[in-house]
């Protein structure tokens, strides 16, 4: 009886330092790891910037996932990532509903969203357009490309998914509504890249896309502002006289980790301003 006492104690005893063991292991695992999501437009340059700051600490995890503006805002909210990307600020819905909780931003650059066509519209003619030409074509009361000068061709209007950045900065423009919605959309995108394929694979589309993924497949057009043409270009996004522009954000919780507040300090630092020039957007500092 004796004996077995002995040897149940024993084995409590392993078993209590096995979990010691597992938990320190697992509590240092999470400290030396970081879990990122959000913003399409805004993971160019996080994901880049976790390749070179890896490089000096190479024990850190960085993982970095897209899903859009409002999935970085949540996931930091229910505690599911470290550090949320978005394109837009946080809404003051998003805000009342985690009234309970605080939150930090950074802004890492700036970017211009481009209205933008299939480039067999850009070459028939449909270089310019104005507030009002957009509003009606979203609206669903302009319909064919031939109504504005262009081809005779039913315009495939491509919109983007409601919690996206690129969509709440381009409908506050055009709609004065950051979430108003498209009547005449006969397609909706995720990410840029999904929208960008879309209206490249159509020969008569027009959407919405981050200034950075515009090229020569998917145009963007120049848009008629207070009675001048203003092009989409770097230049005009930086001098703030394109109309359609917004922060490039990071999101936290207030408590973060010290591997958390060591990434996003290295991400306001001097090293990733040629990394947010080279992904297209305009650097801040």
């Amino acid at each position: 009886m004796i004996q077995k006492v002995k040897l149940f104690k024993s084995s409590l005893c392993v078993a209590i330092l096995f979990l010691l063991l597992f938990s320190s292991t697992s509590a240092i695992a999470k400290e030396n790891s970081l879990r990122i999501a959000g913003s399409t437009t805004v993971l160019p340059i996080v994901s880049r910037a976790a390749e070179t700051f890896k490089i000096k600490h190479p024990n850190i995890s960085i993982t970095v996932n897209a899903g859009g503006s409002g999935v970085g805002f949540s996931s930091v909210a229910d505690n599911r990532v470290d550090i949320g990307m978005m394109s837009r600020k946080i809404s003051e819905k998003e805000l009342k509903k985690y009234n309970k909780q605080k939150f930090n931003s950074h802004t890492l650059g700036r970017d211009g969203v481009a209205c933008v066509v299939s480039s067999e519209i850009y070459s028939a003619g449909i270089t310019t357009l104005s507030k009002e030409q957009i509003g009606d074509i979203y609206s669903g009361k302009i319909k064919n490309w031939k109504t504005l000068g262009g081809p005779d061709k039913k315009i495939v209007v491509v919109d983007k998914e409601r919690h996206r950045g690129t969509r709440h900065a381009f409908m506050h423009y055009v709609f004065g509504n950051p979430t108003a919605r498209a009547r005449g959309a006969r397609l909706v995108s995720g990410s840029n890249n999904e929208e960008q394929a879309k209206i490249a694979q159509s020969d008569s589309a027009i959407g919405l896309l981050s200034q950075a993924w515009v090229n020569k497949d998917v145009v963007g057009v120049a848009l008629i502002h207070e009675g001048k043409k203003i092009e989409p270009s770097i230049e005009n996004i930086k001098s703030g006289v394109y109309p359609i522009s917004r922060d490039l954000d990071i999101v936290t919780q207030n408590n973060i980790s010290d591997t958390a507040k060591l990434f996003i300090e290295f991400l306001l630092g001097s090293e990733v301003q040629p990394i947010i020039e080279k992904s297209g957007y305009v650097s801040i500092r």
